[in-house]
């Protein structure tokens, strides 16, 4: 049967691999591959018929050596033709030919196929005969799988490049925040409105306000809100549940005892904070009396009130159609006293719950939605028509409601709702008074966005003036490039150039480098301190962590290739460790697994697999290489903190925030320092004398001496029941203080160290952050030290597909790394206690690091491939981890940037995308800026150093004058 060809492509469409091939029989296929496709075959079988080319042995289309394959398939169908007597003398074989089997139609077909039924096809050098269907099978799945990937990796490479993703997610970029501006616009720009009137619940208990992250209050954060305050809840028995909640945020010994039907008090002497209850089951003239006598008395006036009140009127009047008319006119005469109040005090009315009528009793039966809801709309028709010429100032609190219909199923007795509801509109309620003031990180709700400081506006100006320079670069660039077009000589008709265009300047480099960042920029102000995109809390489930996870290890093992080399440890076999263990962070960090321990503790090793990483690579380098000189150093350095310098700036943000990169910073200087002092001991210094080997392992016990003692000489946490104002702020361990001032922390706390190392106005963050991987560095270093003089002696087979020690010793090491892996995994997975898992982590994480790597280099064939997915990732690891704070998460980590509201997969996979081509582009910016700024030359760079610390010293000024004026 044969397939009709296609109809010719137009002018404009894109060629595809069926176009290219054009008219071709299914037993075509399955025999072999069009002639059109040879080269790319050819190319793919180079490899194979390098090493059949001394032998001659059958490769994989056919005897001979690599020559006489090398001819093609044309010389083969022309052999062919010969042999069955249809090519004359005269060498009339142009239609068995390439050129005469794509335009003479099918008779070259037919002798090229006629030639290949007579072969002995194999599907590889060293296979056996097979049978003539599974040969046909062979070639025809295999080879044209193999075509067809290559055909479509060309086509989407052609088609959808990098670069090509970028420009689809800036379109992305300046959709979303056209679509944003205009629903703000529309739906208004106020986060308190969202949190008291919408939401939805995550998992069971957790609630989710609509656009903004909702933070849970701690005592001591209460009460330092709401020191010298007075909150006043007036109305029925719902009203009284939600001041008991309200209450027990401060004090959570309170109890709920005495007549209900009565007025209760509460009091905090310590914090001066006061809460009342008062009993006014219904909205009359009592009522009114109370409200009347705040705006008349403004010593006795709370500061916040909270009233609502409807069920009562409902049951005592059985439902009467005359008690809602009453309500109206009751509601009518209190809404001006309210409106009064909210003038100087905050003021929210709360609007009735429903009821599950089925386990209502008898006596509250009348007690329906329907009358609940129209009591409702009254409420909400007057107070907001209260005023008429401005928005009301009141606040109504409905988001109750959307919390009642989701757990009122779970009430005692159909009216009153179950302490997990009333807890959380507590607390919502608490975010809208408190957030305001506390402002915490992972409370965006109902907070301002913050003031620009004078390091911004001034950042925010040399990004303009680097935008205006490169426009009127590129501007001039374009006028000298059409004057340089190429001319037509009126005389002989032919094109002449005039000037051969000059080369791309460092200063258009360095303004295009720096225009590109200032647009990245102010993407990253927009998602995390703008209020133009939305964030959410993070909601942690098994599934949400495990299924991405599986996701990426497909992929990661689809696109699998061969090792340029077969070393351990290679560079892609690096780049792939970092890709899949940053991909993994990265799918950790967004789903909040740190909830759960056994994840957390695994995401530690993973933490201390790249500082591993830090002290094997630069260990390598200097022992290998012997170069010290100051140019390599501020490679590094430069390549390390560009990006969290501005950052810093841009998202005022201090250096210690990005924790990563000061621990990798600081390892790095420390790697170096111990190499580089005298004596500078290197790999041909010790080949010459093996005494030198000696003297690196003595620099290297006094470098693990050194660790020892800054960890030991800081007094360990003091675990306490502190006020977290009084404490420092660790992720784990929330109620802590140290009391001793140990060696660590004098020299950390020196200025100007103080200023890259204190995260608010303390170094412990930064103390506990170097003491969880204090010794993995060292551990990178010394198993660099050992593998390579290991590797000098020959004691490793490192060929390809030769497993790295004998048999017995390999697979003695693989048995021992595969126990030892699975050893620290249960240990991590039964680990019940945060604190104590750290304590021993630093020690025994080193166990797992080591055994993946002889797991993963032990097997010469597990060395000689590697995933080009993961490696991909790798190579932007750090610029993924880094902008992974601000623009795929959001509230400095602690929520997640929602691009596209109401569907969470569109957004992950939008964000992603947009987050992934930006860490892409800021790496690339990285690396044109370093070869501009790090210049070669030693006399330039001196320069330019000179400069780089007057910029930093202007940094530190201007940073001192900011916090003066803050305090």
């Amino acid at each position: 049967m044969s397939l009709p060809p296609p109809p010719p492509p137009a002018a404009g469409d894109p060629v595809t691999p069926e176009d290219s091939l054009g008219s071709v029989t299914l037993e075509d296929w399955a025999t072999g591959p069009p002639l059109q496709a040879q080269p790319l075959l050819r190319q793919e079988a180079k490899g194979k018929e390098e090493e059949g080319e001394e032998t001659g042995v059958q490769g994989a289309w056919g005897k001979g050596t690599a020559e006489q394959r090398r001819r093609g398939w044309g010389e083969a169908a022309e052999a062919a033709a010969a042999e069955e007597g249809q090519v004359d003398a005269g060498g009339a074989a142009g239609s068995a030919s390439p050129a005469g089997a794509a335009g003479g139609g099918r008779e070259g077909w037919r002798r090229l196929l006629a030639w290949l039924r007579r072969r002995q096809p194999q599907c590889c050098p060293c296979a056996a005969p097979l049978p003539r269907s599974a040969a046909h099978c062979c070639h025809g799945g295999t080879k044209m799988a193999a075509l067809a990937y290559n055909l479509g990796k060309r086509e989407i490479n052609h088609y959808f490049s990098v670069r090509s993703a970028k420009v689809l997610a800036l379109v992305a970029v300046l959709l979303l925040a056209v679509c944003h501006l205009a629903s703000r616009r529309y739906r208004g720009n106020d986060s308190c409105e969202y949190l008291l009137s919408s939401g939805r619940f995550l998992g069971e208990k957790v609630w989710q306000p609509h656009s903004c992250m909702m933070h849970k209050y701690k005592i001591s954060e209460a009460k330092n809100c709401l020191v010298d305050k007075h909150i006043a809840f007036i109305g029925d028995s719902r009203i009284r549940q939600l001041f008991y909640s309200f209450v027990k945020i401060i004090n959570p010994q309170f109890k709920e005892e005495g007549n209900k039907h009565e007025n209760i008090p509460f009091e905090d002497k310590i914090a001066s904070v006061k809460v009342d209850f008062l009993w006014h089951p219904e909205v009359n003239g009592s009522m009114k009396q109370c409200i009347k006598v705040w705006t008349e008395d403004s010593v006795a006036k709370p500061h916040v009130i909270v009233a609502g009140a409807a069920t009562w009127s409902i049951k005592i009047h059985n439902g009467s159609n005359e008690a809602l008319s009453q309500y109206k006119m009751n509601i009518t005469s209190i809404a001006p006293l309210l409106e009064k109040l909210a003038k100087t005090s905050d003021v929210y009315w709360v609007l009735q719950d429903p009821v599950y009528e089925d386990l209502l009793s008898e006596n509250r039966k009348m007690i329906t939605n329907e009358k609940i809801d129209a009591y409702n709309e009254a409420a909400v028709s007057i107070l907001n028509s209260s005023t008429r010429n401005s928005k009301s100032h009141v606040k109504v609190f409905s988001v109750s409601k959307l919390i009642a219909q989701e757990t009122i199923m779970e009430s005692l007795d159909g009216l009153h709702l179950p302490e997990s509801s009333r807890e959380t509109s507590a607390m919502i309620l608490m975010n809208v008074y408190c957030n305001k003031i506390l402002k915490p990180v992972d409370g965006s709700c109902c907070q301002p966005r913050p003031p620009l400081t004078l390091i911004q506006k001034l950042a925010a100006c040399f990004f303009t003036l680097s935008i205006v320079g490169y426009l009127i670069f590129y501007i001039i660039h374009r006028n000298a490039h059409r004057k340089n077009k190429p001319c037509t000589d009126l005389e002989s008709g032919e094109e002449k150039k005039n000037i051969i265009n000059p080369p791309v300047s460092p200063l258009e480099i360095f303004l295009q480098s720096f225009c590109k960042l200032g647009l990245i920029m102010a993407y990253f102000y927009m998602c995390d301190r703008a209020n133009l995109f939305m964030k959410e809390n993070k909601f942690y489930t098994h599934s949400t962590f495990f299924i991405p996870i599986i996701y990426i290890l497909v992929l990661g093992v689809f696109y699998n290739e061969n090792t340029k080399e077969t070393k351990v440890l290679n560079r892609e076999q690096t780049d792939e460790w970092k890709g899949w263990m940053q991909l993994v962070i990265l799918i950790y960090h967004i789903s909040g697994a740190s909830t759960f321990l056994p994840v957390y503790m695994h995401i530690r090793v993973l933490v201390a697999a790249y500082l591993f990483q830090t002290g094997y690579g630069h260990f390598s380098y200097f022992w290998v290489k012997g170069d010290f000189g100051i140019h390599r150093v501020c490679q590094v350095l430069f390549r390390l903190n560009f990006l969290v310098v501005v950052l810093c700036i841009v998202m005022d943000r201090p250096y210690q925030f990005y924790y990563f990169v000061p621990l990798v910073t600081v390892w790095f200087m420390v790697i170096y320092v111990t190499l580089a002092l005298w004596p500078q001991i290197t790999q041909k210094k010790a080949n010459g004398n093996c005494l030198w080997h000696f003297g690196l392992l003595l620099k290297l016990a006094f470098l693990l001496l050194c660790i020892c003692f800054l960890a030991y000489s800081q007094t360990s946490l003091m675990f306490r029941n502190v006020p977290k104002t009084s404490a420092p702020s660790f992720p784990d361990f929330p109620d802590c203080q140290i009391n001793k001032k140990g060696a660590f922390e004098k020299i950390f706390s020196l200025w100007p160290l103080s200023k890259c190392f204190e995260l608010k106005g303390n170094v412990y963050e930064w103390w506990f952050r170097w003491r969880l991987d204090r010794y993995v560095v060292f551990h990178g270093m010394l198993f660099a030290f050992i593998y390579l003089a290991l590797q000098k002696r020959q004691i490793l087979s490192e060929g390809k597909g030769e497993p790295l020690f004998s048999s017995k010793i390999s697979n003695f090491l693989l048995f021992i790394s595969v126990v030892s892996f699975l050893t620290y995994s249960i240990w991590a997975s039964s680990c019940k206690n945060k604190a104590q898992c750290n304590e021993l982590h630093p020690s025994v994480s080193v166990v797992q690091i080591l055994a993946f790597i002889l797991i993963r280099n032990i097997p010469g064939y597990a060395r000689s491939v590697y995933s080009s997915f993961f490696a991909w990732f790798g190579k932007i690891s750090l610029e993924l981890f880094i902008c992974q704070y601000h623009i795929w998460l959001a509230a400095d980590t602690r929520g997640i940037l929602v691009l596209i509201p109401g569907n969470p997969m569109l957004n992950i996979i939008v964000s992603t995308f947009i987050f992934v081509c930006v860490a892409h582009e800021i790496s690339q910016i990285t690396n044109d800026l370093a070869q501009i700024i790090i210049p070669k030359d030693n006399s330039s760079l001196l320069k330019r150093l000179a400069c780089i610390a007057a910029f930093f010293c202007g940094l530190l000024i201007l940073s001192s004058i900011q916090d003066k004026s803050r305090h």
